[in-house]
């Protein structure tokens, strides 16, 4: 399920950097992230859903990533965005 457009513009407007900010890497990484919790929940119920597993495997992969690429080029801002997150323990 896509994320409600509410929901979206909040996700958006608490991590953006600046004013029309829509694509950064913290963005981005904030909806991932959303988009994973909910498919998380969505495991406990449906166990057998391997189509959706696979599709959960993609979308951490892809935040991965685009942690690396953060963590590369800033890491005050990777920092900041991994605390905002709660993604390391």
């Amino acid at each position: 399920m896509a994320l409600l457009t509410e929901k979206k513009q909040e996700i958006i407007g608490k991590h953006r950097t600046h004013e029309s900010d829509t694509g950064s890497p913290e963005v981005q990484i904030a909806l991932l992230t959303e988009r994973i919790t909910y498919l998380t929940e969505h495991f406990k119920g449906h166990a057998k859903d391997h189509h959706s597993r696979r599709g959960l495997l993609r979308l951490v992969s892809k935040r991965r990533s685009l942690l690396n690429y953060l963590k590369k080029t800033s890491l005050d801002r990777y920092r900041k965005t991994v605390t905002a997150l709660n993604l390391r323990k």
